[in-house]
């Protein structure tokens, strides 16, 4: 991986707004770029195919799978989820990448980029996903309750994550700005920066 750019891996629980965090440090800094998944699952009221994930069939998104051309993949809630490897090493080139993903996701980067950065946005307690779930109005009983227990389970990944972020009620301009400065300073972490000390001794 580019030693002056980082791969920032964002994840939490369905509800935690990860979307909304991602869209405020894209507002607040010209230094990143979204790594934009593939999925099988239908797109929701406005999202647009390629801006929030490549819209893909249950086929295409397995042939990639054989071609092992993917970074990370999951299943969640029935669907397919992954991350196309030739696009985020193509964007590290320029900028940090942000790949917001699931926490099973996250667990696979982890295991084949071990300097990338795992960051996990929850929302303040149990009772605030639940209502935020609810308030999209996007999905059945079923499919809500499935993302609740889905969450207890990601929970226990929790001790696998570099910074843990809690995103309050109308606080995602404040956990996106905690992200750019975690961002910063793991840029300058001496393990990032050996080149320095290189050059010090010329």
């Amino acid at each position: 991986m580019n030693n002056k750019n980082l791969l920032l891996v964002i994840s939490g629980p369905a509800g935690s707004g990860k979307g909304t965090v991602v869209k405020e440090i894209m507002k607040e800094s010209d230094s990143f770029a979204y790594s934009v998944s593939a999925t099988t699952r239908q797109p929701r009221p406005g999202e647009v195919d390629g801006v929030n994930y490549y819209f893909v069939t249950r086929e295409e998104f397995e042939e990639n799978i054989k071609n092992d051309s993917l970074i990370e993949y999951t299943q969640y809630c029935g669907n397919y989820y992954g991350t196309i490897n030739s696009k985020v090493k193509e964007a590290l080139k320029e900028k940090n990448v942000i790949l917001e993903i699931e926490v099973e996701g996250a667990m696979n980067v982890k295991k084949k980029f071990p300097d990338a950065v795992l960051v996990l946005l929850l929302p303040p307690d149990f009772k605030t996903l639940e209502a935020r779930l609810r308030g999209r109005a996007t999905e059945t009983e079923d499919v809500i309750k499935a993302r609740l227990e889905k969450s207890k389970i990601e929970m226990g990944c929790f001790e696998q994550y570099d910074y843990v972020v809690i995103n309050k009620d109308e606080g995602a301009k404040k956990a996106a700005l905690d992200i750019i400065n975690i961002t910063k300073s793991e840029i300058q972490r001496t393990s990032r920066r050996l080149e320095v000390k290189e050059h010090f001794y010329e």
